[in-house]
């Protein structure tokens, strides 16, 4: 096995350079202007090998630069005159597949005409049989949508080079062990495949053992270095638990915070009780329908919900940039799963909040993680927090949900021209735009929002009249 450390020496600074890698110009300059100044620890140890056409076990704590390891592999890997599927990507959830997809089609702006097709659940099959009718180059996917299609025959593999299994230890969790075995057998067996895991579960080597070549094991120490996250403990009463949350939030008053729950009613309940003292909080757990995923996710990443309270299958993939805090309301049983929770928080250099419930019987746990991370836990009594503000802690942002997306030729910079140009409000007013096949979301100044709306349904977008309406707790 092979293990990198993810502290470069500044004598290696080199060695993490992009241009020290057999990558096209077009390729180099493209990283430049995306801000890709240097190799992350993940990207330093699997593209010289992955480049060179290796087999690649690569294990990874979330946020580590994973994606662009592997997407620019499988784009040295691209011939893109060959109209053809010639990779194909499987995540685990919807919302990873669509992070992944915008990520590989960042990096491939360097060569003209890549078509990335997403294949997931929750959306209707009729359109992606359409699309996949047109062709592609890439395909990233969940595992039992990608099996519809190869069972329909809608999906063609023959031309496939290099397989990527993206957050495989969570594919594993929900079950698509054999459904993984069933897509690697329909690929060539001459191709290269590359395999992401945060963990190490027994079922990985399983699956290595049953199609990849000779796979090189990467691993990457899963460990934050100590001053980035403060981490805190506070032992609580199971009938404390839910309202320590809120005091938490009180005195901290995070931006954004998201809060983990093991089970899907333990974050029903949670949310319950925080919207019931005003807090703008959601939950995000298995049973939503896709849509209510989706408007979940927006708001949250956009900066119009202040909590976000999910279990940990849910949270899988999300990569919420600048997340002030995470909250821990229960402690999870797997020391791994805990370290990957508060890795949410305090990334890019910048400093993070880790806030840690625990009763009694959840100590045996808690040592479990103190043995991991190598040190004791910093504990606190309740009785310290007090109300840091009066004021309500609420969002900045609002979001508006626009009815029309992509199939109405709708782009972002569509909705900011309506907005700035046509009604006069300042870029500084509007946040993130986000443009889906049929809805568009758009954040706005939360004191602005109920008026925006009024005067978008007044007005158009693109020449045409819009329905739009203000997304509330």
């Amino acid at each position: 096995m092979t293990t990198v450390s993810p502290n470069a020496s500044p004598s290696a600074a080199s060695a993490t350079d992009f241009s020290q890698l057999p990558l096209t110009p077009a390729t180099l300059d493209n990283l430049k202007q995306l801000g890709y100044l240097s190799m992350t620890p993940i990207q330093a140890a699997c593209l010289p090998q992955a480049l060179l056409g290796k087999d690649l076990i690569a294990q990874a704590k979330t946020g580590s630069g994973k994606t662009a390891a592997f997407a620019l592999t499988l784009l040295a890997n691209l011939n893109p005159r060959r109209f053809a599927v010639q990779t194909l990507v499987l995540c685990p959830t919807r919302e990873l597949a669509d992070q992944v997809t915008t990520e590989i089609r960042r990096l491939a702006r360097a060569e003209d005409n890549i078509k990335v097709v997403t294949l997931c659940g929750g959306v209707p099959l009729r359109g992606q049989l359409a699309t996949l009718e047109h062709g592609a180059h890439i395909v990233v996917g969940t595992p039992g949508r990608i099996m519809d299609h190869l069972e329909r025959q809608s999906l063609q593999l023959d031309a496939l080079n290099t397989l990527v299994l993206d957050e495989a230890d969570r594919m594993l969790d929900m079950g698509f062990f054999d459904d993984i075995v069933k897509v690697a057998r329909q690929c060539p067996k001459e191709r290269q495949t590359l395999l992401f895991s945060a963990t190490y579960p027994e079922g990985i080597a399983k699956l290595s053992a049953q199609f990849m070549r000779e796979p090189l094991t990467i691993k990457v120490e899963a460990q934050h270095s100590g001053g980035q996250i403060e981490q805190r403990w506070y032992e609580v009463k199971d009938a404390e638990r839910l309202h320590a949350v809120s005091q938490l939030l009180l005195h901290f008053r995070p931006a954004s915070t998201l809060a983990f729950c093991n089970t899907k009613a333990q974050c029903r309940d949670l949310v319950a009780v925080l919207q019931a003292q005003g807090f703008s909080a959601l939950a995000l757990f298995g049973e939503l329908e896709q849509r209510e995923r989706d408007q979940v996710l927006v708001r949250f990443a956009n900066k119009s919900c202040s909590v976000l309270v999910a279990t940990d299958v849910a949270a899988r993939g999300l990569d919420i940039a600048s997340l002030a805090a995470v909250i821990n309301v229960d402690v999870t049983p797997d020391a791994e799963v805990h370290v990957h929770r508060i890795g949410r928080t305090g990334r890019a250099g910048e400093s993070g909040l880790a806030l840690n419930l625990a009763s009694l019987n959840e100590m045996g746990y808690v040592g479990k993680i103190e043995q991991m991370q190598g040190r004791e836990s910093d504990w606190h009594p309740l009785s310290e927090l007090s109300v840091a503000s009066q004021e309500p802690l609420v969002p900045p942002m609002a979001t508006l949900h626009i009815q029309g997306g992509r199939k109405e030729k709708i782009r972002p910079g569509d909705v900011l021209g309506a907005l700035t140009a046509d009604l006069g409000y300042t870029r500084e007013q509007v946040g993130k735009i986000n443009v889906n096949d049929w809805s568009t979301y758009v954040a706005v100044d939360r004191t602005i929002a109920e008026q925006v709306a009024s005067r978008l349904n007044d007005g158009r977008i693109k020449g045409k009249s819009v329905k739009v309406r203000v997304l509330n707790d």
